[in-house]
């Protein structure tokens, strides 16, 4: 054999190893993306951003989501914690908001924390507890009992 065959047999050995260790990366990163936008968290999470109210008065109804959801979602011993990153298409705007969720003892995840970058790259919050409905009458029922504890103490 001439050394011009043995080195196109050794870059052909070298190039078909370079595509069968690709054609494995590529798997197993398309396995990944499509578990995550799959998983029952990500559903969870695109229904809140579809349903959250501010988000809708700044991008106008979400009309779809980016192709590729990132983030990490672990579980172990029942209890899980997701942080996933998606692009929101709304009828105005693009945007990019990020959904944090939890489930405990196996019960539905829960959306514990949610945001999205403006055009301006302000971070607008998503889920303020303060705001909720169950806050605000929380806050008033107990400004309600300070106020008549005071009441009798005059």
């Amino acid at each position: 054999m001439s050394t011009k065959k043995i080195v196109v047999i050794i870059v052909s050995v070298v190039v078909g190893l370079g595509l069968i260790g690709a054609l494995v990366v590529g798997g197993i990163l398309g396995a990944v993306f499509y578990g995550i936008n799959n998983s029952e968290a990500a559903g969870v999470a695109k229904d809140f951003l579809k349903s959250n109210e501010k988000l809708k008065q700044d991008i106008g109804e979400v009309k779809d989501f980016g192709k590729f959801i990132t983030g990490n979602i672990n579980t172990t011993n029942g209890d899980g914690a997701a942080e996933l990153t998606f692009k929101v298409i709304g009828e105005r705007k693009t945007v990019s908001a990020s959904v944090e969720l939890i489930f405990r003892s196996g019960h539905a995840w829960r959306v514990t924390a949610a945001s999205y970058r403006n055009e301006a790259g302000e971070t607008i919050d998503l889920l303020n507890p303060y705001d909720s409905p169950q806050a605000k009458a929380g806050i008033g029922k107990r400004f309600s009992q300070v106020r008549s504890k005071i009441g009798k103490l005059v």
